[in-house]
C-alpha cells in the first residue's frame, strides 16, 4: 500500500511540474468570449538549478499546427515584453482604443495575425522582461552573448515539453535590438544541430525586422538618412560630408555641424518621423495604447487568468530598460550573418522607411557588404494594386523590403503596418516571392 501511494506521490510531482510549465489560456479579461485560438502560458527554467524563469506566451497556429512553421519571437529593447508583439504588431489580439475609465481595457481580435499559418512563441526576454524573472538575484550582468545561450537552453527545453514541434520549420523572429541576438542565436542553433544526442531543430531560417546591426555604424547613416526625408539642408549635408568624412558623432571637428543637425531633428518621432511626439496618457496620442497596455498587464485579474506566478514581479512595463543592467557585447552581428547565409539558411530582413533609430538604408549597407549576388532586383512589391513597399532578393537566400509610408507610414516596428507586413511575412514564408 505504501509503494502503491508513493507511486500515486511521484505521479501528482511530475503532473504538478507539467502544469506550472505551460498552462492553457481559455479566457482573458477584457475579451468578450472564449479566445478564438488556443494560448498556452508558462515558465522554462534556465540556468542553475532552473534560477531564470522565462515566461512565454504559445499560440498554435490557427491553420495547421501540425505541420505550420514554428515561430520564437524575441521583442527588442533590449529588456522589452513580448507581449508588445503579441497585441501590437502580429499576434490575434489588439487592445481597443478607447479612452480609459478604470475598468479592465478591452481585447479585439485581428485580422493580420501570423498566427493564422504559423506557431508563435512570444518570450519575455532577458529575465526581469515582461514577467519573467530570477529567483536569486543575478551575480552576473546580462549580456548579448549569455543572453544567446539562455535562450538556446529555453528552446531545447521547450521542445523537449512540447516534442509534437520538434519536425517543423523552425524559424527565430523579431525586430529592433533582437537584431543583435537573432542571428547568434540561429548560428548556435546550428552549431547544436551537429552535437551528438540532441534532438535536431529543424531550423529554416530567421526574420527581422529594422533589426540593430552595429549602433555606430546606423547613428552614422541618420545623416544620410535624415537628408534624404529632407530633414536637412543640402548645404548642412555637404558640409558633414566633406568634414566629417563618415563619422559623424566622434569627431570634434564636425561637432558644431552636428549640433546643428540636432537642433532640426530633436523635435521628431525617432521611430516615426512622421507622427508626433506626445504624451502617451492622453487619449489625444497615437501611443494612448501603450498606456492601456500597462493598465491590462498590471491588473491582478489578468495575472491569474495567465497564470503568473503570485509575487514573482512588481509592477510590469512595457520595456524595463531602468531595472536591468545589459552589456552589449556583440559589437556588430554582420558576422553572423555571413555564416548563416553559409549555412543555406532563409532570412527576410525588412525596414520602415520613416524610422530614424534603424535608419532602412544603413541596413540596406551591411546587406550589401555580405556581398551576394542580386537575383531579383529592387522593385515594388504589391497590395490590392497599390505600392506596398520595396524589395530585392540576393543569392544567400536573403530577401530586404521595404515598408513603405502612407497615412501612418512605415516606423521602427510592425505595428505602424501590420497588415502589410502580414502580407509580408504570408507570401515569403510560403515560398513565394513578395
Amino acid at each position: 500500500m505504501s509503494f502503491i501511494l508513493y507511486l500515486l506521490i511521484l505521479l501528482l510531482l511530475v503532473l504538478s511540474h507539467h502544469v506550472d510549465s505551460g498552462s492553457i489560456v481559455k479566457f482573458l479579461p477584457g475579451f468578450d468570449g472564449p479566445l478564438p485560438f488556443e494560448l498556452e502560458t508558462g515558465y522554462i527554467g534556465v540556468g542553475d538549478e532552473d534560477q531564470l524563469q522565462m515566461f512565454y506566451y504559445f499560440i498554435k497556429s490557427e491553420n495547421n499546427p501540425q505541420e505550420d512553421p514554428l515561430l520564437l519571437w524575441l521583442t527588442g529593447g533590449p529588456t522589452c515584453s513580448s507581449l508588445f508583439a503579441l497585441l501590437f504588431e502580429n499576434g490575434p489580439l489588439a487592445l481597443k482604443f478607447e479612452v480609459y475609465n478604470g475598468s479592465i481595457p478591452s481585447l479585439i481580435s485581428t485580422t493580420y495575425s501570423w498566427t493564422k499559418m504559423a506557431n508563435i512563441i512570444f518570450l519575455d526576454q532577458p529575465v526581469g522582461a515582461g514577467f519573467s524573472y530570477s529567483r536569486t538575484p543575478l551575480v552576473d550582468i546580462i549580456s548579448d552573448t549569455g543572453e544567446v545561450k539562455i535562450l538556446y537552453e529555453f528552446l531545447q527545453k521547450w521542445l523537449s515539453k512540447h516534442p509534437q514541434f520538434f519536425s517543423n520549420p523552425f524559424y527565430v523572429t523579431g525586430d529592433s535590438y533582437s537584431g543583435k541576438i537573432v542571428p547568434p542565436l540561429v548560428q548556435e542553433i546550428s552549431k547544436g544541430n551537429y552535437i551528438c544526442c540532441k534532438p535536431l531543430i529543424n531550423l529554416q531560417g530567421y526574420i527581422l525586422g529594422n533589426p540593430i546591426t552595429d549602433i555606430e555604424f546606423e547613428r552614422n547613416y541618420n545623416i544620410p538618412h535624415a537628408h534624404g526625408m529632407a530633414l536637412i539642408s543640402d548645404e548642412l549635408y555637404e558640409s558633414m560630408k566633406r568634414i566629417c568624412k563618415g563619422n559623424y558623432f566622434g569627431n570634434t571637428e564636425c561637432l558644431r555641424l552636428t549640433e546643428v543637425y540636432q537642433k532640426c531633428t530633436n523635435k521628431l518621432n525617432p521611430y516615426h518621423i512622421l507622427l508626433p511626439v506626445c504624451d502617451q496618457t492622453s487619449p489625444n496620442c497615437f501611443l494612448y495604447n501603450y498606456f492601456l497596455l500597462s493598465k491590462w498587464a498590471n491588473d491582478e485579474r489578468v495575472r491569474e487568468a495567465l497564470h503568473v506566478h503570485n509575487g514573482s514581479i512588481g509592477e510590469w512595463r512595457r520595456c524595463n530598460y531602468d531595472v536591468i543592467p545589459y552589456n552589449t557585447d556583440i559589437q556588430s552581428t554582420v558576422p553572423y550573418h555571413m555564416n548563416n547565409s553559409i549555412n543555406g539558411l532563409r532570412s527576410l530582413i525588412f525596414s520602415g522607411d520613416h524610422d530614424t533609430v534603424v535608419p532602412f538604408i544603413s541596413t540596406q549597407a551591411w546587406i550589401r557588404s555580405l556581398n551576394y549576388s542580386i537575383i531579383d532586383d529592387w522593385r515594388p512589391w504589391m497590395i490590392n494594386n497599390q505600392i506596398a513597399g520595396y524589395t530585392r532578393t540576393y543569392a544567400n537566400k536573403m530577401t530586404f523590403a521595404t515598408v513603405k509610408a502612407s497615412l501612418l507610414g512605415g516606423g521602427h516596428t510592425a505595428e505602424y503596418k501590420p497588415n502589410e507586413t502580414f502580407v509580408m511575412f504570408q507570401r515569403w514564408i510560403s515560398g513565394h516571392p513578395l
